[in-house]
């Protein structure tokens, strides 16, 4: 087992690379702890769960609205939780948005931790302590900073995912090595039938370096003033796209990492090759690159991003593989750059 650390400015966050969801108990007190799962991984894993009270969720995004959070808090009141409760959200990146979101607003916060049971919320989004919930489909529009305790990684729990969920997990490694490791870049180009196989010992290293960017990324700056911004390369264009289409949320982000290889190349940041070799790299791990939609619709969205300050919003642009810049680009140019032929 491999441990990486987070620290905030009131909290510090470990991260449990190769433990087990067995040894869950370790890593929460003996009372007064409370689950929050969804779906499918109650039936997969529910034998594993400590006996504690549950709430199952729906499976799926549209779990994530205020109206789900209302039935929760319910639910924890119910059920006898205080100021001194812990809550354990089991699942992918829905469950630990809505499990963090709960925990910290629920009597004005309370101590949380995860075990992340997709490729996706292992390497991203139980990582770092944003944790978001939706209104009218905008991503993560009401959310909060505040990291879990603890998240377990169990490597094994991946063997039981789609195509699709692993993919969704490969387009969020694929970022981590275009902002900050070329050398992991080319390890995904010579090892993507490894990888989509899931090989225990090929993704596990990989995976740890993947988390210990975003770390190393969220303890410089932890409330996104800065350098945390990096971590949204693809997901301008890509939240857009998911907002606006039915695709997930990692081949959402896979559209949207073309799109800022293509707008990198055309204000030469990027070679060619660069952006062939991106694209083939998405392909490589069955992610989109091009996909039919309706472009006012989604740059409609865009226009709406959290991101946004005014008419302008911050991009993150490639410079070369392995390196990214953060640069403030008018909606206007944006809109030049979506609809021309």
């Amino acid at each position: 087992m491999e441990k990486v650390l987070i620290k905030g400015k009131n909290s510090e966050s470990t991260i449990l690379i190769g433990e087990s969801i067995d040894n869950l108990t370790n890593y929460i007190p003996s009372k007064q702890v409370y689950i929050i799962t969804d779906q499918n991984v109650n039936i997969l894993y529910e034998q594993h769960f400590p006996n504690f009270p549950k709430y199952v969720i729906v499976t799926g995004e549209d779990s994530k609205n205020l109206a789900s959070l209302v039935k929760i808090y319910q639910w924890l009141l119910e059920s006898g939780a205080d100021r001194n409760s812990f809550v354990v959200g089991i699942g992918g990146g829905v469950v630990s948005d809505i499990a963090g979101f709960v925990a910290s607003t629920f009597m004005r916060g309370i101590s949380f931790g995860f075990v992340a049971t997709t490729l996706l919320s292992q390497v991203d989004a139980s990582i770092g302590g944003k944790n978001g919930v939706n209104l009218d489909n905008y991503k993560n529009i009401i959310g909060t900073f505040n990291l879990p305790k603890f998240v377990i990684c169990d490597i094994s729990m991946l063997k039981t995912l789609s195509g699709v969920e692993l993919s969704d997990g490969f387009a969020e490694m694929i970022k981590h090595c275009l902002i900050a490791s070329f050398s992991d870049f080319e390890f995904m180009e010579q090892n993507a039938d490894k990888l989509i196989k899931c090989d225990i010992e090929t993704i596990t290293p990989l995976l740890a370096r993947s988390i210990q960017i975003k770390a190393d990324i969220v303890n410089n700056d932890e409330k996104e003033t800065g350098l945390r911004k990096t971590l949204n390369l693809g997901h301008t264009w890509g939240h857009a796209i998911e907002k606006t289409t039915n695709l997930s949320h990692g081949h959402s982000v896979s559209l949207g990492l073309e799109f800022a290889a293509r707008l990198s190349h055309k204000r030469e940041l990027i070679t060619h090759r660069d952006y062939m070799r991106l694209v083939g790299l998405l392909r490589s791990f069955n992610l989109p690159v091009c996909y039919n939609v309706d472009r006012s619709e989604v740059f409609d969205a865009l226009t709406k991003d959290k991101k946004k300050n005014g008419s302008v919003i911050d991009f993150i642009f490639l410079n070369g593989l392995g390196s990214v810049i953060i640069e403030k680009i008018s909606f206007d140019e944006l809109k030049k750059f979506v609809f021309e032929k």
